[in-house]
């Protein structure tokens, strides 16, 4: 034996050494995710997926289908064997040559690697899931004898079987992450167990995959950064004012109210992407209005809580501080919804104070909720109903977890496989952060919100009762500029502007812009990145709106800033000193972003 052969035996022996070390390390942290998981706190069932009721529909559709028109599920059938037998064969001929079968499936970026397309046994593999996947697509379209929302709803959760079902899910049919275990020994094995078992344990049991690495961000330090003080603070709210950055500024205020889904700074995430600090930039007064973080006592707020704590309070400080009569108005998400409720509220009682309201991705018309429809049937608003009476509120998780779904690959599956399997940190990425920095939800508001404005539709068609009044949105009747995004699979675009047509406002601006729910609204002038459809006729519906619309490159907030310039004050020209944070009245709390945003569910 020579020298050689003793130095590959010693290196084989480490080797094997380390990557036993690891696999030991691996059953170690298995204890502990055992033991986390012990901790999980029990889920109504009716959270966890569709009724039964939509099965026995979908059953219902096939049997039926079969038993009028069995020729065509027997073809389904045969061609499915067909290709999949087929497949079956070319693909060991080529093994047998030594190279993969010929590839005819479509594209998908989860297969991008070299591997799946040169290895014989892994090209099969993705071959056979995406035929598997076609053909459960296929059966659903021809399912006959359901309605529109139950065809959506049985497609939905079959592609969200699809998707877990997916090959890359799994070490023992994902080469990559075999292939770095092996390049690692095993440490990147470890390494994912530990993100693993971190999730579980940081949220009691429950899998809920981090987008971002949480050390990276301190809210205040290097997130939500815009200079202000807290100028008045109740059980609802903290009202931040920023500082000024222009020698004058605007006359008539501005007061943004951002989802009480999560934080406010998705409106203020670093210096170059903040709109608050935009805003602020181009002579605005600017105010923001940081929400709580519902605890168990909140259980019995309710939308009239919001308006009457939330809105007017915050409203009457604007107006002190600055001795203005009037403030314009930005309401983004469910918040542009509670705005247009305390707008039509207004109205009834004659109240001026705000003179035109600006409406960022917001549903007012849930007659079509796009993708969030498939959460709100019965079964589902049934189980969180049941949730809530056991816990006061509804819990970040399970929004957290209903917004990941509706994108599963892309915030479920993706960060899983890169996160647990790859054994990869997350991305230091502000928005993923402030996505994971989700909010709790008072109990009878999120009912009220479900019950009445998603599943009645009552904002839109008969009226929503409110503080004593009935509203419904031909009551507002100020300026309003409503903003959507085009990609939005939250409010989608069409369903904002089928509300948008029916405010009674006769000064009415629609601005679609590129993009999704978060990326379409922040989205700065510098970037360069998405443009915005603009298009002053509005007496149509969406698609024809689209149709006759002029594209203009790059964000829309200069526009907005343009129509939002004549709402802020008689003469442009004779701009007002600006204003110092705080009054005599409502002095400086404590400095920007305060206490409530820092509060974690």
């Amino acid at each position: 034996m020579t020298t050689e052969d003793h130095k590959n035996d010693h290196n084989d022996t480490e080797v094997t050494d380390v990557l036993a070390e690891n696999m030991a390390r691996v059953e170690n942290l298995s204890q502990r995710l055992v033991s986390s998981a012990s901790y999980k706190t029990p889920i109504n069932p009716a959270l966890e997926g569709p009724g039964q009721d939509m099965y026995m529909k979908a059953m219902s559709g096939y049997m039926a289908e079969m038993m009028s028109n069995p020729a065509k599920i027997f073809e389904h059938q045969a061609s499915y064997w067909s290709q999949s037998v087929g497949h079956f064969v070319e693909a060991q001929k080529a093994a047998s040559e030594g190279h993969a079968p010929k590839d005819g499936q479509k594209n998908d970026r989860r297969f991008t690697g070299d591997v799946w397309s040169a290895n014989p046994w892994f090209n099969f593999v993705k071959q056979q899931y995406q035929m598997n996947s076609d053909m459960l697509r296929q059966m659903v379209t021809d399912t006959e004898g359901l309605s529109e929302l139950d065809k959506k709803r049985l497609q939905f959760f079959t592609n969200q079987v699809i998707d877990m079902l997916a090959p890359t899910n799994f070490l023992g049919t994902n080469p990559e992450a075999m292939q770095k275990a092996i390049e690692t020994q095993g440490q990147s094995l470890v390494d994912g167990m530990e993100n693993l078992v971190r999730d579980m344990e940081d949220h009691g049991g429950d899998l809920l995959v981090s987008l971002a690495d949480r050390n990276a961000f301190e809210v205040g330090k290097n997130i939500a950064t815009a200079g202000g003080q807290v100028v008045f603070r109740n059980r609802m709210l903290e009202l931040i004012q920023f500082a000024p950055t222009t020698k004058t500024v605007h006359k008539i205020p501005l007061l943004i109210f951002p989802p009480w889904i999560n934080k406010y700074y998705i409106l203020d995430l670093k210096k170059k992407n903040s709109l608050i600090q935009w805003a602020v930039d181009q002579g605005y007064t600017v105010f923001v209005v940081s929400w709580v973080n519902p605890t168990e006592d909140f259980a019995d707020v309710g939308l009239d809580t919001y308006i009457e704590e939330g809105y007017f309070e915050a409203m009457n400080a604007v107006k002190e501080i600055t001795g203005e009569k009037q403030l314009n108005a930005v309401g983004y998400c469910v918040a542009g919804t509670v705005l247009t409720l305390t707008l039509a509220l207004m109205q009834k009682r004659g109240d001026k104070t705000v003179k035109s309201a600006t409406f960022f991705t917001t549903m007012t018309d849930f007659s079509d909720q796009g993708e969030f429809s498939v959460f709100l049937g019965d079964d589902f608003v049934d189980g969180i109903e049941a949730q809530i009476c056991s816990d006061g509120i509804l819990k970040s998780y399970f929004m957290s977890r209903t917004f990941s779904y509706l994108r599963a690959n892309d915030l479920v599956y993706g960060p899983m496989i890169r996160n647990y399997m790859m054994g990869e940190a997350p991305p230091a990425f502000d928005l993923l952060y402030w996505n994971g920095d989700s909010t709790n939800l008072p109990g009878r508001m999120t009912m009220e919100y479900l019950r009445g404005l998603c599943q009645r539709n009552e904002l839109a068609e008969d009226g929503f009762e409110i503080c004593g009044e009935t509203v419904s949105l031909k009551d507002v009747k100020i300026p309003i500029c409503f903003v959507a995004c085009e990609t939005d699979h939250i409010a989608a675009w069409k369903s904002c502007f089928n509300g948008f047509r029916q405010y009674g406002s006769k000064d009415k601006t629609f601005i679609l812009s590129e993009s999704g729910h978060i990326a379409g609204i922040v989205n700065p002038p510098s970037k360069k990145k998405y443009g915005h459809y603009l298009n002053e006729t509005l007496e149509t519906d969406a698609d024809d709106w689209l149709k006759g619309a002029a594209f203009n490159e790059g964000s829309w907030w200069p526009h907005w800033s343009g129509w939002l310039d004549a709402k802020s004050g008689k003469n442009l020209a004779k701009q007002i000193p600006a204003r110092d944070p705080g009054s005599q009245k409502f002095p400086p709390l404590c400095p920007a972003p305060g206490t409530y945003v820092k509060v974690h569910s």
